[in-house]
């Protein structure tokens, strides 16, 4: 394990932290180890956007190490949207280029007197002024900073208007597009004055045993290659789902109330690839490389693609079957720095009460809000990330928009931040993922709809059931959950399909551990218990888990129409299989002491 160079930008005081050796045993990195760490600073009065309020990035013991998918990292905190754990897993190069320059983890406290730019140039920190700089979007502020300090290869992570300003979902953009973007860290960033966070390496990614490692690598990535699953991401991007989805009754339409749209061949992964698509991207030693490089019709320039969740929250959420709008409402999102799913989502509230008559054209400014206009989607996307008019609404996020005009019921949202796109009406699975996801209603912290689908794992005892199965999911959900703990601690991409067993083969190379696919299985357990810790210190009870109203509401049409989950049922089954007190929401003494936990039992039961 390498040092964490902590940094306080109040008074330019840096030093080494040195990772106690019991929790790098424990929590290996990522998101788990970042947990660990920041677990004592999450306390409920603090701030997120205050000088106090800690915002750490964190590589995991594969990232970088050419293993499958292991081009990630993650920055973690405190929400601003949410007021709970806030993490973020982001790919591209930089996680890996941190660890060549000796560290793997950057936790930054304090604010700039003025607009900073942290340049890390291997061992060397540099604080050099960015007042220059505030105000540019991503993409040429990335390109700016590289100008500046003269090392083309370095790696930037970097916010937009959007972060400077404090919309409470900013986002944290790195490479081409490599986006930290939900719970609102790049709000987070910007409260601190820091515009961007340069690094430059070129040591060693420590691996225990390198030559085991070597071997278990080529073979994972081999079979990774040739996987189907990942020959469909290559082909086809991850708006490949779209027409299933939509056939299931899973892709949300006309924000939530509608279960089928008849142009989704317009707005899917095949489309894009026939029409629109000139290559692909990847991160760093990436086999499947999922990313979309596309060109719009009459130009030369060359664009990012929209993943599935930008093309859903700007195409069937908004009732907009324009293919080239949603690539320029997603680049948009991105120069800006604005997670595309909490953009689209809240603006699809806004279209939405405007139909119910709640809002109206005095309230938005004169702009009409009829459903699939482009250029109405277009001025809230820029109004929200300059904070002008009725965009300094919308940057507040669904639930205060909402509860601004009387209807936060409304909102889709779970504990402030907006649902992603794949309706639990369609996969059941994803109702247990919005209530008890630790940030909110996450789609990553377990992506369960793609068990609905078949993508079974018996190997860790998650089995196919119906898509529309309820209580009886509970248990499989929290291995799945665990499972995806895993992946957030190495840190891995959650499209790699690589099995149990040599996932816990790679990280006893890496590690120097002696794993069992049951003790994996159990550090994951203890991972998802410490999150869930954190928020209950934080006030997150069993009231939080809940869905919104509209995941409550039969569709009218569509795969899935007539049905809803049984969210109590299922929550109640979850419980039981978690150890979790139902009263409280609380992990049990016994259980958090089984696990390890037993400083944190203290905590929450004295």
């Amino acid at each position: 394990m390498q040092p964490i160079l902590k940094i306080n930008l109040t008074t330019a005081q840096t030093e080494e932290y040195i990772v106690p050796e019991r929790w790098t045993r424990d929590f290996l990195g990522g998101a788990s180890l970042a947990a660990r760490i920041l677990y004592e600073y999450l306390t409920p009065d603090l701030d997120p956007l205050s000088p106090e309020a800690p915002l750490l990035f964190m590589t995991g013991p594969l990232t970088g190490t050419s293993g499958p998918t292991t081009g990630r990292f993650v920055i973690c905190g405190k929400s601003p949207a949410t007021g709970l754990w806030a993490e973020s897993n982001i790919g591209g190069f930089w996680g890996p280029e941190l660890r060549k320059a000796g560290y793997d983890g950057l936790w930054i406290t304090g604010k700039a007197s003025e607009p900073v730019v942290l340049w890390l140039n291997g061992n060397r920190l540099e604080v050099r002024p960015a007042a220059h700089l505030w105000g540019m979007e991503t993409y040429t502020a990335q390109e700016k900073v590289k100008e500046e300090i003269g090392v083309k290869s370095a790696r930037v992570c970097v916010i937009g208007p959007a972060g400077e300003r404090g919309v409470l979902f900013a986002s944290i953009m790195c490479d081409h597009g490599r986006m930290a973007g939900r719970t609102g860290l790049g709000a987070v960033m910007g409260s601190k004055n820091l515009k961007a966070v340069a690094v430059h390496g070129e040591g060693e990614i420590p691996v225990f045993d390198l030559a085991r490692y070597k071997v278990l690598r080529s073979e994972a990535n081999r079979k990774l290659r040739e996987d189907n699953e990942a020959k469909v991401l290559r082909e086809l991007g991850t708006a490949s789902a779209a027409n299933y989805a939509e056939y299931l009754g899973a892709m949300p339409v006309k924000y939530f109330s509608r279960g089928s749209f008849p142009a989704v061949d317009e707005v899917s992964g095949a489309k894009m690839t026939e029409s629109i698509l000139v290559g692909q991207s990847a991160c760093q030693g990436c086999v499947i490389a999922c990313g979309r490089v596309v060109k719009l019709p009459g130009e030369s320039v060359k664009r990012k693609g929209p993943e599935h969740e930008t093309m859903v929250g700007f195409g069937a959420n908004l009732l907009n079957d324009n293919l080239p709008s949603i690539v320029a409402l997603g680049e948009l999102c991105d120069r800006y720095g604005m997670d595309t799913i909490s953009t689209s989502n809240t603006i699809g509230l806004a279209f939405s009460l405007y139909e119910k008559g709640v809002i109206t054209k005095e309230d938005t400014g004169g702009i009409e809000l009829n459903w699939g206009d482009v250029n109405a989607i277009e001025q809230l996307v820029r109004l929200t990330a300059s904070r002008q008019g009725f965009g300094d609404l919308l940057a507040l996020g669904s639930k205060r928009f909402g509860a601004h005009f009387g209807a936060e019921e409304e909102a889709v949202q779970v504990n402030g931040l907006e649902v992603a796109y794949h309706d639990p009406r369609g996969v059941s699975g994803m109702a247990l993922s919005y209530a008890t996801s630790p940030r909110g209603a996450c789609h990553n912290q377990s992506d369960y709809f793609f068990v609905d689908w078949g993508h079974s794992r018996e190997e860790i005892g998650i089995e196919f059931m119906d898509r529309h199965a309820q209580a009886e999911k509970a248990a499989n959900v929290a291995r799945h959950q665990n499972w995806r703990s895993v992946d957030n601690a190495l840190v891995t991409c959650i499209f790699a399909n690589v099995g149990a067993l040599e996932k816990a083969d790679l990280i006893n190379a890496a590690c120097g551990l002696d794993w069992s696919v049951a003790e994996l299985m159990r550090f994951g357990e203890r991972s998802w218990n410490l999150k869930r810790a954190i928020n209950n210190r934080m006030g997150l009870t069993a009231r939080n888990d809940i869905l919104p109203k509209a995941l409550l509401t039969p569709m009218p049409d569509g795969g899935s129409a007539g049905f809803v989950p049984d969210i109590e049922g299922m929550l109640f089954a979850y419980y039981a299989v978690r150890g979790w007190d139902e009263a409280t929401g609380k992990p049990t003494r016994e259980k958090l002491t089984d696990l390890g936990l037993e400083d944190v039992a203290r905590d929450l039961w004295g």
